[in-house]
C-alpha cells in the first residue's frame, strides 16, 4: 500500500542540478578552442549541450509527475523498440559510423544512441519482473534465467556496434539488482565470474582492446600511440594541482587530449578547478549514490525499490568507471561522465531516469 504523495527528494533534485551546471560549464570549458578551429563558433557544443539539458529537464519533470506505477503498462513495448533499434543501427544506411563505431542513428536534427534507452528500458524490465519473484529467486532457472537471457542478448548487440563500455555498465547495473532482489550469493558469485570471463574473452580475442589493455599496463612503452590518452589525461589532473590552473586556462584542451569534451571531460575539470574541484564532483555524486539508495530503501512497493536502485547504481557505476579511466585505474573505454560529458542522449535518458527517482521519492516512508 503507497503512502500519500509527498514532496520529491529535494537533495536529490538539487544534487542532479548542481552537477548539470557544472556539466554546462565545462563542456564550453573544455570545447570552446575545438569547435572555434572546427566550425568557427567557440559555444557550438555548448549550445547543443544546452538545449539537450532544456530538453532533458522537460523531460524529468515530466517523469518527476507521471506516476511510476503507470511504466509497467508500456514496459513491454518500449524494451521491443529499444530492441528494433539496436538491431537497426548496425544496417548500413541507418547507423551512423563515428570513429570506426556504428553506435547513433542520424535522424538529421539530432544523432540517436539507441544503446542510451535499452539501459533505461532494461532496468525498468528486470526491475517488473524481479518485483514479482518472490520465494522464484532462489531458483536459478525460474528466477535469473530470464533476465540473463535478455540481458546478454541487449549487451551483445551493443557490443556489436562496439561498445565494450556501456556493455558492462548494463550488465553490471543488472546485476546490483539482482542482488539488491535477493538472489542468492552463490548464483551472484558465479555470474560474477562468468561476467569478468566475458569481459576478459572480448579484450583478448578484439585487437584494439587488446592494445588498450596492455596501454593500460605500461602507458609509457607506445606513449605516442595507444598510451596517449592516459598519458594526456595524467598530464592535465597532474597540472590542476590543489587548485586548478582556473577556469577555462587548460592547455591540454588545446588538440592535446583527444575526446577532452566527452570521454576525457573529468582531466580537463582537473586541470582547471584542481583537485578540490574534481573532488566536489565526486562529493556530488557521492551524495547522489546516498540519495538514490535511500529511495530505493524507503520505497513501499518492490517495483519501485529495484526501479530506484538501478537507476541509481547505473548512473554510479558509468561514472566509476568514467573516472576510473581519466585517473589511469582502467583502461581506457569510451563511456562518458554522466551528467557533465557533452552527448544529447546519453543525458535526456539520464535526466529522465533521474525523474522517475524523484517521482518514486514522492510515495517513500518519512523516516
Amino acid at each position: 500500500m503507497r503512502l500519500k504523495k509527498r514532496p520529491p527528494d529535494f537533495v536529490l533534485f538539487l544534487t542532479v542540478l548542481m552537477l548539470l551546471t557544472i556539466g554546462l560549464i565545462m563542456v564550453f570549458s573544455s570545447s570552446e578552442y575545438v569547435t572555434m578551429v572546427r566550425y568557427g563558433d567557440s559555444f557550438y557544443f555548448f549550445k547543443r549541450q544546452l538545449l539537450w539539458a532544456l530538453f532533458g529537464l522537460a523531460a524529468m519533470f515530466f517523469m518527476m509527475n507521471f506516476d511510476y506505477y503507470r511504466l509497467k503498462r508500456w514496459i513491454g513495448p518500449i524494451v521491443l523498440t529499444g530492441f528494433i533499434l539496436l538491431i537497426a543501427v548496425l544496417l548500413p544506411g541507418v547507423g551512423q559510423v563515428v570513429n570506426g563505431a556504428r553506435r547513433w542513428i542520424n535522424l538529421g536534427f539530432m544523432a540517436f544512441s539507441p544503446a542510451e534507452l535499452v539501459k533505461l528500458c532494461m532496468i525498468m524490465f528486470v526491475a517488473f519482473g524481479l518485483s514479482k519473484k518472490g520465494e522464484r529467486l532462489n531458483s536459478f532457472t525460474e528466477g535469473l534465467l530470464p533476465y540473463l537471457v535478455v540481458m546478454t542478448l541487449a549487451a551483445g548487440l551493443i557490443l556489436l556496434q562496439p561498445d565494450l563500455g556501456t556493455a558492462i555498465v548494463l550488465c553490471g547495473t543488472i546485476f546490483i539488482m539482482f542482488f539488491a532482489a535477493g538472489a542468492r550469493l552463490s548464483h551472484l558469485g558465479g555470474l560474477a565470474g562468468l561476467g569478468l570471463l566475458a569481459v576478459g574473452l572480448a579484450i583478448y580475442f578484439e585487437p584494439y582492446r587488446m592494445k588498450r589493455f596492455l596501454a593500460f599496463l605500461d602507458p609509457e612503452a607506445d606513449p605516442q600511440g595507444t598510451g596517449y590518452h592516459i598519458i594526456q589525461s595524467l598530464y592535465a589532473l597532474g597540472s590542476g594541482g590543489l587548485f586548478g590552473v582556473g577556469l577555462g586556462q587548460s592547455k591540454q584542451k588545446f588538440l592535446y587530449l583527444p575526446e577532452n569534451h566527452t570521454d576525457f571531460i573529468f582531466a580537463i575539470t582537473g586541470e582547471e578547478l584542481g583537485f578540490i574541484g574534481a573532488s566536489l564532483i565526486v562529493l556530488l555524486f557521492i551524495i547522489f549514490v546516498w540519495r538514490g539508495l535511500k529511495i530505493a530503501v524507503t520505497s513501499p512497493d518492490p517495483f519501485g525499490s529495484l526501479l530506484a536502485a538501478g537507476i541509481t547504481s547505473g548512473i554510479a557505476l558509468q561514472a566509476l568507471i568514467n573516472m576510473g579511466v581519466v585517473t589511469g585505474s582502467m583502461p581506457v573505454t569510451g563511456v562518458p561522465l554522466p551528467f557533465i560529458s557533452y552527448g544529447g542522449t546519453s543525458l535526456l535518458f539520464t535526466l529522465m531516469g533521474i525523474g522517475i527517482v524523484l517521482n518514486i521519492s514522492k510515495y517513500t516512508t518519512p523516516r
